[in-house]
């Protein structure tokens, strides 16, 4: 795979996405994730175990000796990481390996693709899992006017607000919502969503997304609150559409 640089000396940026779950990696991700990952040395991670162990498994046979590692997540220094692009500068290849899916999406890795756009650096999204458009593809929703939300308020007064803001913009305007939880606060969600929407509002729930115990469904809120689902510590993410 060849990158098209600003300066032809300069290496690439690529966004290398990850499996949603403990299933093998080449199930859901292409050859070429595989291929630039035994060519590349320079990574950017959120958590160093989980990427070495991702590396691992799918390069089985790359020396994890070689593997120059910089974390970026909630705790780095971020007046650092216009140094995490030093190899890019100098000729080489960087990857940034999020947690689970596509980096930079929901994921602190957009601020490094910002970054190499400053330098001038190339930046080459890989083909790879994400929940969100995942989730999207199966709820039956609009699918050319939709919005991810992230996290909702963690305040009950706030939150409800949210949820019939969001409400009203899937009715009204036909434009899809969508939104995350984190998974031991899911089943919390799932009760303020029955409480705040109206019976006929649909939702989707998607968890566990490309996994052997994914669990997706669309239905109106008449429906989930007769039907509870487990979703306690489940990956999720939840719709609201028309």
């Amino acid at each position: 795979m060849v990158a098209s640089n600003d300066t032809p000396n300069k290496g690439a940026l690529y966004l290398i996405p990850t499996t949603l779950g403990d299933n093998e990696p080449l199930e859901v991700l292409p050859l070429s994730v595989k291929k630039i990952i035994e060519e590349t040395t320079y990574f950017i991670v959120e958590n160093e175990k989980t990427a070495r162990r991702f590396i691992k498994k799918i390069c089985p046979k790359k020396a994890q000796g070689s593997l120059k590692i910089e974390t970026l997540n909630k705790f780095t220094d971020f007046s650092l990481l216009p140094s995490y692009l030093d190899p890019c500068l100098e000729g080489e290849n960087v990857g940034i390996i999020s947690e689970a899916g596509c980096p930079g999406i929901a994921d602190p890795g957009a601020d490094i693709v910002a970054i190499a756009h400053e330098k001038g650096i190339s930046v080459i999204p890989l083909v790879g899992p994400s929940s969100i458009l995942l989730s999207l593809m199966a709820s039956g929703f609009n699918g050319q006017s939709f919005a991810f939300n992230g996290y909702l308020p963690i305040d009950n007064q706030e939150r409800a607000k949210s949820i019939k803001q969001l409400e009203q913009l899937a009715l009204q305007k036909d434009q899809t919502q969508l939104f995350i939880e984190t998974p031991y606060r899911n089943n919390a969600m799932f009760d303020s969503l029955c409480k705040q929407l109206q019976s006929s509002t649909n939702l989707c729930i998607a968890c566990d997304i490309s996994l052997a115990n994914a669990f997706i469904k669309t239905a109106p809120i008449s429906y989930w609150k007769k039907n509870n689902p487990e979703l306690h510590k489940r990956p999720c993410i939840f719709i609201i559409g028309k």
